[in-house]
């Protein structure tokens, strides 16, 4: 069977997870996903990953998102369902990898993919792809992402996206807060490089906690959030990181991560 995504280190510590079905336009096949989920278990469980950098090798595409032929397979309703479970198995995973998540948009992201760009911590976008959700346009809908759609825009903006199935432009998508950047094409590959760098050279430590308090807190009440998050940083106060990045800092010196 071929390899539908692809896994490499660069650096050490960046890991580059790289959708590699061209031919499928990145399909969101049963396969895929199990490879892509083999793919992020492996970098939460290197520890000397920092950062996972996710994109396409497609020229255009990210990812086309569901396999529509699945979806109108005449394999058992119950079977499908259970299939299903590959979505919030993926997404869950990326919130609490424990590792920050830059999806490097180099291509169209499209219905459930745009689901697994909002599952990141980070979205850089070629200037000249599209997002969007078409699912409505072939009598679906975009269930499994509406949640992450609805965390990340307001109700109105998040409607019309899934309801009138139009795609968006980078830039667009850059005004309703859907990306942190929008780069020219050919400062594409570079800002990717420089932005995984720059996250990778903070504490792993610090990261760590701070993105699994993120992910702990982010549907709690906000009195039950403070609460948690009041831990987190007593908790934080208690590493080495945290008097070795003061220390650099006040010194005008590169800090030294010890990782504890």
């Amino acid at each position: 069977m071929p390899q539908l995504v692809r896994y490499e280190i660069e650096g050490d510590d960046i890991a580059v997870v790289t959708l590699d079905s061209p031919a499928t336009r990145n399909a969101l096949s049963d396969e895929l996903l199990d490879e892509l989920i083999g793919a992020f278990e492996r970098a939460k469980a290197d520890v000397s990953v920092r950062v996972v950098v996710l994109t396409s090798s497609h020229e255009r595409i990210f990812s086309a998102g569901g396999d529509l032929k699945a979806f109108a397979s005449e394999t058992p309703t119950i079977v499908k369902y259970a299939g299903l479970d590959r979505f919030p198995r993926l997404y869950q995973l990326i919130g609490g990898l424990g590792k920050p998540v830059i999806c490097a948009a180099n291509g169209d992201v499209l219905a459930g993919a745009f689901g697994l760009a909002l599952a990141c911590d980070l979205i850089l976008a070629k200037e000249s792809v599209h997002f969007g959700c078409p699912e409505i346009n072939v009598g679906v809908f975009p269930f499994m992402i509406s949640a992450l759609i609805y965390r990340n825009v307001g109700r109105f903006t998040a409607n019309e996206l899934m309801m009138l199935g139009d795609r968006i432009t980078a830039v667009e998508a850059r005004e309703y807060g859907l990306v942190n950047r929008v780069v020219p094409d050919d400062q594409f590959n570079e800002t990717v490089r420089v932005w995984a760098r720059r996250v990778a050279d903070k504490s792993p430590l610090l990261m760590k906690l701070g993105k699994d308090a993120i992910n702990a807190t982010r549907d709690m009440s906000l009195p039950d959030a403070l609460t948690s998050l009041q831990s987190q940083l007593a908790l934080a106060f208690t590493t080495e990181d945290v008097v070795e990045g003061v220390t650099a800092f006040r010194k005008k010196r590169s800090p030294a991560w010890k990782m504890r």
